[in-house]
């Protein structure tokens, strides 16, 4: 059989690449600014993230990763906990997070992150979060796993051209195809993370012989693993040895903290031990066997428990009249779809260009029945 040649993936002003033999570590800083119930000051969020990206070069990562967010088009406000974080209920934590983050705070973290050497980036978790920090221009997108299938952001993302990295926590096998083909149709640059939505998750829930699998069907994308455990680094190198090239791990300075992701996290001297292990080849001489599994296995993301919580549905932008034909920045695309009632994301495209029955209220549901078929 013809041996795939190693796909690349440069990164726009540094000398870093994804994917070939290389392999790039990311940080995931996320949220784990936030350490404390009690509302703190943007000085101190700002402080906490230097601080996290200090220990993040003293670990040697290769980028940290934030998250961004802006509540108006990513949650509806009512009140749903996650359960992953019972700390707080969603529409809160996000404007909280939100509030804490405006786009000085990014352009701070931006030029910082220059200072150091290392590289910054971050996950959008609404259209409205990806225009926010667009102006930044930073290097790479990712998607986090319950927004690979929110069409509404992807179109933004894609617009840009710039390279995404993809996590597949929460999706199965075969609408993972459908959204890996609408990415690559538009010759955007692709990194596909194995992932298992848990936190933290056991090392033996995971599948890794998946990653095998990746490589073979996406031959045109760069493999990685999104690792959620915090048993030490040896799943992380049985994942490189199985070809995963980019390694994600959530990063705090301490499990015990407040906030949805410490408690999933690794810490500095946890991340340096696996970078040192990974830059000296450790990962050859690991046995891959406990965490292999069985290599063309359903994804845990086609029955994750998260989907509810975290899947998206179309509802209107702006109060529109009846007769209105439906333009982009007239759709939102919003959590929790249980709770919407609205279309799924991913119908976005096949409800521009329709004409509306009756009015809509911003962020009544779009649901088929009040869509007449597109004109011509």
């Amino acid at each position: 059989m013809e041996k795939h040649h190693e796909n690349v993936i440069k990164i726009s002003g540094s000398e870093k690449i994804l994917g070939g033999d290389a392999v790039f570590i990311i940080a995931e800083i996320g949220k784990n600014f936030i350490q404390t119930k009690e509302e703190r000051s943007f000085e101190e969020y700002l402080k906490n993230s230097k601080e996290l990206i200090d220990a993040a070069v003293y670990a040697g990562a290769d980028a940290v990763k934030f998250q961004t967010h802006e509540v108006e088009d990513e949650q509806l406000n009512i009140a749903i906990t996650s359960p992953h974080f019972s700390g707080s209920e969603r529409y809160s934590w996000i404007t909280r997070n939100m509030n804490a983050t405006p786009l000085s705070f990014w352009r701070e973290i931006k030029s910082y992150c220059d200072q150091k050497g290392i590289i910054f980036f971050s996950t959008p978790m609404s259209r409205k979060a990806a225009q926010k920090i667009a102006p930044l221009n930073l290097p790479l997108w990712k998607v986090g796993s319950g927004d690979i299938f929110d069409y509404v952001m992807l179109d933004f993302l894609i617009e840009t051209k710039k390279p995404i990295i993809i996590s597949t926590g929460m999706t199965s096998l075969e609408e993972l195809d459908e959204v890996i083909e609408h990415i690559q149709k538009q010759s955007i640059s692709l990194v596909i993370l194995y992932c298992i939505s848990k936190y933290p998750c056991p090392p033996e829930d995971f599948n890794l012989g998946t990653i095998e699998y990746f490589k073979e069907k996406y031959p045109d994308a760069v493999i990685g693993f999104s690792d959620h455990s915090i048993d030490g680094h040896n799943v992380d190198l049985a994942a490189i040895k199985l070809g995963a090239r980019v390694i994600e791990k959530h990063f705090s300075f301490s499990r015990e903290l407040w906030g949805s992701d410490h408690k999933a996290s690794i810490t500095p001297e946890e991340m340096k031990k696996m970078v040192m292990a990974i830059r000296a080849k450790e990962y050859k001489q690991i046995d891959v066997k406990p965490y292999y599994g069985v290599r063309d296995k359903e994804l845990e993301g086609a029955h994750s428990q998260f989907r509810p919580y975290f899947n998206k549905a179309l509802v209107a932008s702006m109060d529109l009249p009846a007769g209105t034909i439906l333009e982009r920045e007239m759709v939102f695309a919003v959590r929790p779809k249980m709770y919407s009632k609205g279309l799924p994301a991913h119908k976005f495209y096949g409800i521009l260009g329709k004409r509306l029955k009756k009015d809509l209220r911003k962020f009544n549901p779009i649901l088929s029945d009040n869509l007449e078929e597109k004109e011509g």
